[in-house]
């Protein structure tokens, strides 16, 4: 059924709908015949009405018609009053439908006070959130009959269904500046008062003090040429969140099965290389226990993946909504966004379905109030421009600049040693984190250090620790030759 955009239409069949369950669709034709015979008396009930109705809140279509005539006016910057209302009905051929210009007469002369036109359009508003709850409740209905919609579909479309007939009669009132600066005030007292992040962590301090965590509402895109480390760093953040802050995160993997991201998980957290995870080095006894333990956070995290290939993005909603909702969940992330399907009236046009992509994908952040990390390939421009260092910048986001602009942020991945422009062994770890967009805060770059090996990033400080500490075992190991077996670096 279609339905033009900003107005609510009815099924051509809610009376006999109202009429099989034996009663009438919900109405209220003396509250509207008082809101528009309160417009006809006084031009402050004109512009109060224009703010909190629309034509489809009249039930009847007569009065349907009026209201939109009075519209037409107000749009027109011309006054509303009984001879104004009956040139425009004329005009638009309705004023004989509406019973002419003695119909709008009367309605002048019923309303009893145009004191109460508050009270009247708050019985109307009423009324039409249970008639568009009907009209959602029959499409519904309908929908479920149908064995070409998926299940997962339907019910994101249940859901918004019903969402959006109570959310298109919620008014937010206008607030004024003095009210906004001190719930403003409030807020940063909180912050002021509390000790940590104001959003998801993301385990490395040198971003955590520009983000201030990851943001509720944020769309974070991280963007990188292909075996660059754009999942390893997903990981990364979503084990950090998960393992070492107890907040629950989704990873929503289209690319790699849930097996093999477990796989690098295991491989990040052990210490151990991805060779001898995936099985192409033995483990060595000792390393049995020292997975064994080392695995045991990593098992108890509330971590949650689904790997369901090229998924559509009403199926993404759905399972993001129920994760929220049942799971707690604080942060999403989606490897990779190109890989994610699109409205289907917009395949074949690429462009236009990775724009559809990136405005859902920040229209659910919004929604359900958690950031979404997605992954997004970079074009080969990233590689092939000359000057800059090779760095990535805004303009190489692949297939759509819509990602730039729905992004809340923008982080990409540079790796002088992956572009050639480095031939130094020593350099062969070093990477640079570039926060290329942030709309609520700095743009910098971090240098940090990539260990493809346990494919596991690591802030400089960091890095150098851990160096610290494996020449220190080193020392100790060729200083005690009784050590029973055989001590990991980093176990």
């Amino acid at each position: 059924m279609a339905e033009k955009k900003g107005r609510r239409q009815q099924p051509a069949n809610l009376e006999s709908i109202g009429e099989e369950i034996g009663n009438k669709p919900p109405q209220a034709p003396e509250a509207e015949e008082a809101v528009l015979g309160a417009m006809l008396l006084e031009p402050a009930c004109v512009d109060e009405a224009m703010e909190e109705l629309t034509a489809d809140c009249f039930y009847d279509p007569k009065h349907r018609m009026i209201f939109a005539a009075m519209s037409a006016l107000v749009i027109d910057h011309s006054s509303v009053d009984i001879i104004t209302v009956s040139a425009k009905l004329k005009q638009q051929g309705n004023l004989d439908a509406v019973g002419g210009s003695v119909v709008l007469a009367n309605l002048s002369e019923k309303v009893a006070s145009a004191a109460n036109v508050e009270w009247y359009i708050k019985i109307l508003k009423q009324k039409t959130i249970q008639r568009d709850l009907i009209s959602a409740s029959y499409e519904i209905l309908r929908d479920s009959f149908d064995d070409s919609i998926k299940v997962d579909e339907l019910i994101d479309k249940a859901q918004t269904k019903v969402y959006d007939a109570i959310q298109s009669n919620t008014r937010k009132d206008v607030q004024d500046i003095g009210s906004i600066i001190n719930e403003a005030m409030g807020d940063i007292q909180k912050a002021q008062s509390t000790t940590g992040l104001g959003g998801v962590p993301s385990g490395f301090i040198s971003i955590d003090r520009i983000t201030q965590g990851w943001q509720k509402s944020d769309l974070i895109i991280l963007a990188a040429r292909p075996s660059v480390g754009k999942t390893a760093f997903a990981l990364n953040l979503a084990r950090n969140a998960a393992v070492d802050h107890h907040m629950p995160v989704a990873v929503f993997s289209l690319e790699m099965s849930s097996i093999q991201l477990a796989k690098r998980l295991m491989t990040s957290e052990s210490g151990l290389s991805a060779d001898k995870i995936k099985g192409g080095i033995k483990l060595e006894p000792y390393e049995w226990s020292q997975l064994e333990v080392k695995l045991k956070a990593l098992s108890a995290a509330p971590l949650y993946i689904d790997d369901t290939p090229g998924i559509q993005l009403m199926e993404f909603r759905t399972k993001a909504k129920n994760l929220v909702k049942n799971k707690g969940v604080r942060l999403i992330v989606v490897d990779y966004l190109q890989l994610m399907q699109g409205p289907v009236e917009l395949r074949g046009m690429r462009e236009q379905e990775v724009a559809a992509i990136s405005r859902t994908l920040k229209a659910t952040a919004k929604e359900l109030d958690v950031p979404i990390i997605a992954l997004s390939q970079l074009s080969r421009q990233a590689v092939q421009r000359q000057g800059g260092g090779g760095k990535p910048v805004l303009s190489d986001l692949r297939e759509s600049g819509s990602i730039e602009q729905d992004a809340d942020m923008v982080i990409s991945i540079h790796r002088p040693d992956f572009v050639g422009l480095s031939e130094n062994p020593e350099d062969k770890e070093k990477t640079t984190i570039i926060i290329a967009k942030h709309r609520n805060g700095e743009t910098t770059d971090i240098d940090m250090i990539f260990k493809s090996e346990q494919i596991r990033f690591m802030e400089l400080d960091e890095a150098l620790d851990v160096q610290a500490a494996q020449a220190g075992r080193q020392i100790g190991s060729a200083m005690n030759s009784d050590a029973p077996f055989p001590i990991s670096p980093d176990f």
